[in-house]
Order: structure tokens, then sequence, then C-alpha cells
């Protein structure tokens, strides 16, 4: 039951995920979907839109029309425009459900903006959409409220139809193969985890670049800004997989509990330390590409004075027994020089050089990197002999690529996500307790910028960010990797 049927995730994500799922016969016998929307429109219509959309967004191109076919008769739309929208969709639930035998089971996502949740929550309660027997769960897109106290308001809100078990706040780039894999690569291998701790890691850099701007998000974006947008959600994920003690068991209870103590862990930026610790930007006009761009106040839809920030940069600590003293820095901007999303781990320098400086000039400490997106895979620089007579050293890359390993098209986030929430399978999604430490630690952040304890940086686009962010490492004798 997808709420929101009309919109751009729907049509970019959510169908042609499903339809890719069925392409792969992963999807039960007894299947339906049902798409609902203010907007009316007939069921022919719908169908004829969606198949439009999986021609253009899936990613298994062109479209088998046989599955197609086969997959559009399961796919069904009622209006909701005012309250006996939702009778009518009671109605449809309970005949189709008895058509195809779904035994009551019944997953809804809510693929709306924010403002729809709490009125459809209730809606479904009131109408008692959830149905008499079998299971029943919500997907809930982010953002997943604004700060900490509207983030618990809306969970007291689907906690009065849901339980918390039944609930699976989504963030897709846990669905991403290659952030899967930093579970895999830490505790599958025994060679990386003994050295995963403050003894060797100098400091780890994670960084989320995005070339493009805010393109058609300009009335969330501007009241979001990159902190809430990305920082509170995909990459303090990211900071607690990389983080996190070795759960007892991969379910989703056990890593589930090993991320909240990271992020409980997470020492609190406090109003006062935002001028050292954090880094706000805001892009100007570039070139990005060799074509020239706007900067964000001249963005359609965005006031010429907005203060929101398209760029932050954090210095993070986490306070345990394994990382005390290790710096985390985390960083994401709009209208960077390329899109990239990775991890990198940078070890400590060798203890003793026994080398002479002139043999050893140049070599970087030994990294591992993570990339996430878009090109997928795991590097580690290491020092060798250059092969020439004496002794020369210099940093050389070894180098694992997704595609070329396996040889085969990975799944879309979103095909991962739904068939582990039609499955129960909660793993890759964020329980309450993570939601409330993320936020508990981006809230003061923001109060201390809108408090002028920050003031905001520009940057032209096209560039890496505003100047106080190399100073942000610079103060450390370090520098941001460039991906």
């Amino acid at each position: 039951m997808i709420f929101g049927a009309s919109g751009d995730l729907t049509a970019r994500k959510l169908v042609p995920a499903l339809y890719n799922l069925a392409l792969q016969h992963l999807l039960p016998a007894s299947f339906a979907v049902i798409g609902s929307a203010r907007r009316a429109v007939t069921e022919d219509a719908f169908r004829t839109e969606l198949h439009d959309a999986v021609a253009e967004f899936s990613r298994t191109r062109p479209i088998n029309e046989e599955v197609w076919a086969t997959f559009a008769r399961s796919i069904h739309y009622v209006p909701t425009p005012d309250d006996s929208g939702f009778d009518e969709l009671s109605r449809v639930l309970a005949r189709i459900d008895g058509e195809i035998g779904a035994n009551g089971n019944r997953l809804f996502y809510l693929a709306t903006p924010p403002a729809a949740y709490e009125p459809i929550i209730r809606a479904i309660g009131a109408h008692d959409l959830r149905g008499a027997t079998g299971w029943s769960r919500v997907v809930v897109e982010k953002p997943y409220g604004h700060d900490l106290e509207s983030a618990m308001h809306l969970t007291s809100v689907i906690q009065e139809v849901f339980r918390e078990d039944e609930v699976f706040r989504i963030d897709h780039y846990l669905g991403k193969e290659t952030v899967q894999n930093i579970l895999v690569l830490r505790f599958a291998n025994s060679i990386f985890e003994p050295i995963w701790t403050r003894q060797y890691v100098d400091h780890v850099q994670i960084t989320a670049a995005e070339s493009i701007g805010i393109e058609e998000r300009a009335g969330y974006y501007d009241s979001a800004g990159a902190m809430r947008d990305i920082v509170q959600n995909h990459l303090l994920q990211l900071l607690a997989l990389v983080a996190m003690e070795p759960p007892s068991a991969f379910d989703d209870r056990s890593v589930r509990d090993e991320k909240v103590k990271v992020l409980r862990a997470l020492r609190r930026i406090a109003p006062e330390e935002v001028g050292e610790l954090t880094v706000r930007g805001q892009y100007g006009p570039g070139f990005i590409g060799g074509e020239r761009v706007v900067g964000y106040g001249q963005e359609t839809g965005v006031a010429p004075s907005s203060p929101t920030e398209t760029y932050v940069a954090l210095k993070c600590f986490i306070d345990n027994w394994r990382w005390e003293g290790t710096p985390f820095y985390i960083r994401t901007g709009k209208r960077l020089p390329k899109r990239s999303t990775e991890i990198a781990i940078r070890f400590r320098l060798a203890p003793h050089r026994i080398f002479t400086r002139e043999a050893s000039e140049g070599v970087d400490a030994n990294e591992l990197v993570l990339r996430i997106q878009p090109d997928e895979g795991i590097s580690l620089t290491f020092g060798a002999k250059v092969p020439v007579q004496g002794l020369r050293i210099r940093s050389v890359n070894m180098d694992f690529g997704y595609g070329e390993s396996f040889m085969v098209d990975a799944p879309d986030s979103y095909e991962t996500l739904i068939l582990d929430a039609l499955r129960g399978d909660a793993t890759l999604f964020t329980r309450r307790d993570e939601v409330e430490q993320q936020w508990a630690f981006v809230d003061p952040i923001l109060a201390g910028w809108h408090a002028g304890r920050q003031e905001l940086a520009t940057y032209a686009a096209g560039t890496w960010g505003p100047e106080p962010a190399e100073t942000l490492l610079a103060r450390d004798g370090r520098t941001w990797r460039r991906p």
C-alpha cells in the first residue's frame, strides 16, 4: 500500500524496485500493489504512468513487457482526497485481500511529504486498514522529524497504531551493497578487526559529496539544509557502522544495539563549541563540468538572503574504549566537483622509520578507503619498493571494484529494503532510539548556529568547500582526502 503514489519517489524508486523484484521472482504469488494519492486518476492511466516510469528509471532496461504485464495486473489505485477515500480504500483492501489470499498481511509505505505522515497514520487506525489477521508494517521515509522533539512526537503518533517492531524507518543508504559490506569487511575478515582501534587508526574521514544543486527540492531543502538532509541520518549511520563493536549475531536487534551504543558515546558538540568543531557553508556561483551554475541564493524558490547551509563539516569524537581520542571528520556538500561517498580510515605511521628520509620521501600512511558510490569498491594504500637500483619507496594502491569482481548489476537499495520489510527483517532500518540519539547530537549544533556562534562561509560551486573546512583539519596537521 503506497501513500503518495503519484509522487516522484514512487515513480523513480519504489515501483522500479518492485518491478525488479518481480523480474527476479522474489515477490510472493499472493501480492498486490495499491497506490493512493489525492489525485483522481483511473487505474489504467495509473498503470500507464508507472510503466513509463519503470521504462525510464529501472536499473534493468529495456523493460520486459511480459513480466510487466503480469506485474501490472496486481497494481490498483484508490484516490484519497478526503476522509471518504479511506472508507473506499478499506473496502478495496478487503476485496483484494480476499481475491489473492494475502491472509491480511499489509505493508504501508509513506511516500508522502512529512506533513502527511501523522494524518495518514491516524487514518490507518481510524479506518481499520491494518486488517483483522496477518501482520501489518509501516515504512516511514526520511526526514523523520525536524528535531528531537518532533521525532519523538511522530513516534508517539505512530505507536498509537503500530508497535515499534512494526515500524520500519528507512534510510536508503543502509540498503546500498557497499554500506552493508562495511560489516562484512570488518567481521568476516580476521585481518582488519584487530587494528580497527585507536591504537592503530589515526583518524577517519566520511565524505558525501554531490555535484548537483538542490534541483526541484527548494521547498524542502531550504527548511532542512545539509545537516538535517544528510548528516543527521546518512552520515551518522555510516559513522555508527564504522565504529560499532562486533554484534553477537547478524540480526536486527544485535546490529542495532551496537549502533545505538556508538551514537550514545558520540560526544555532543555544545552550542559554544560549534565555532571550533563545525563548519557550515553555502555554495555561490561557479562551474560544474565546465558549465556555469548559479549560487544557492539564485536558485528558483530560494530567497537571496537564505541562511541555509549546503555544506557541513564536523570534527567528532566517540567516548568509548575503542575510539577515545580518535577524531572522526565528516563532511557533506552540494555543488562540489564530483559525486562521491566514501569512508577513509587513515592508519598511524610506522612507529620507527628504519629507512632514510630520501628513500621514503612522499610515502603516506596506510589508508583503507571504502567507496560507497558511484565507483563502488575498496582500496588499500601501502608502501612498496620502486623497482630501481637503490632503495626508494612509493605509496601504491591495491584496488577492489565490485563491477569488475562480480560482473553483476548490484540491486538498488530500495529493492533490498522493500524486500527486507516484506520479510520483516529490520536490520537495515533505523530504530526509535537510533533516531533519537542522532537528533540529540544534531540539535545542539543547530542551536549554536542559530545563535550566531558560527558564520555561514561561502564557497564557489565546483570547489571542495569553504576555506574553514580546510582549517578544521589543518589545525590538527591533517588534510581532507580528495575522492
